[in-house]
């Protein structure tokens, strides 16, 4: 490098004392223009101007550098920073939940303590009000019952007149209808339905006309036309049954007998049923044609 040019350059950096020097200067110039006159530009020497120059370059290159580092951090600060509205995660995880917070109102309120009432016994009205109601419950109860014993009582009769009467129709049908083919199997039929004297008399009278009957192909028919129950009793029953009787046979040419009877039946109770203990013939109209 030419000589020229190393003195220019090293005039034109100052050296270490010069710069303490030029810190010194401007640290006691801070104070106003008021309380010390700054000196006139004539009086000032060459080397005052430069160092002042050079003061102002230098603080104006420390503000450009303090400038360019503090800019990205007021972005990063203006992009960052949360909303007001909305809390930070700071604030969210000190800020209590609606359920502590009501906790710990309810903790913080005194419970109220029970007021207790002094015992105050019943007065003579109400005690006469309980009694009257009492007594008109009980009465209402046997009312009901009164009322309601004799409609199941008369429920329970119709149902034992019904099993009669229809005991009634069966047994008459059965003892008085037969066949030729059927005729010596009628005794056993007919037992069920029958009980003591009766039972005995019914089939030997049955034996007296098996043979008969069944050399003269006879056939017998009887239909129920009616049934009416006369008494009852919890053992004892007494019915009447009114029938048609048709009877036919070769040797009449099959010209049918005609017979209109009726039935008087006593029965007797035998647990759940109903068997007959005497049979007599209120009516017998025979309506049989003449040839």
């Amino acid at each position: 490098m030419p000589r020229g040019k190393e003195r220019r350059a090293l005039d034109a950096q100052p050296d270490e004392a010069q710069v303490a020097a030029e810190a010194e200067v401007a640290t006691v110039e801070e104070p106003s223009a008021a309380v010390e006159p700054a000196p006139s530009a004539v009086e000032e020497e060459p080397t005052t101007e430069r160092r002042r120059r050079w003061n102002l370059l230098r603080r104006k290159k420390n503000q450009a550098e303090a400038v360019a580092t503090k800019e990205p951090t007021t972005e990063a600060t203006d992009t960052e920073e949360p909303a007001a509205d909305e809390p930070t995660e700071k604030q969210a995880d000190e800020a209590p939940a609606e359920g502590e917070t009501a906790e710990s109102e309810d903790a913080a309120t005194p419970e109220s303590e029970p007021v207790l009432v002094p015992h105050r016994p019943a007065g003579k009205r109400l005690k006469i009000a309980a009694a009257a109601a009492a007594v008109l419950f009980v009465a209402g109860g046997a009312f009901v019952g009164a009322t309601a014993q004799p409609v199941i009582a008369n429920r329970a009769l119709v149902e034992t007149q019904l099993d009669i009467a229809r005991t009634a129709a069966n047994a008459i049908t059965t003892l008085w209808s037969y066949t030729p083919e059927n005729m010596d199997s009628l005794a056993e039929r007919s037992a069920r339905y029958l009980t003591g004297d009766f039972a005995f008399q019914y089939r030997k009278f049955i034996d007296s006309i098996v043979a008969t009957n069944k050399q003269a192909q006879v056939t017998n028919t009887t239909s129920v036309l009616g049934t009416a129950v006369e008494s009852v009793t919890p053992t004892d029953a007494s019915a009447v049954v009114y029938t048609n009787s048709i009877a036919t046979s070769p040797v009449s040419k099959n010209i049918p007998s005609l017979r209109y009877l009726s039935y008087r039946l006593e029965m007797k109770r035998d647990r759940s049923d109903w068997r007959i203990t005497r049979m007599t013939t209120i009516t017998s109209l025979d309506l049989t044609p003449q040839l």
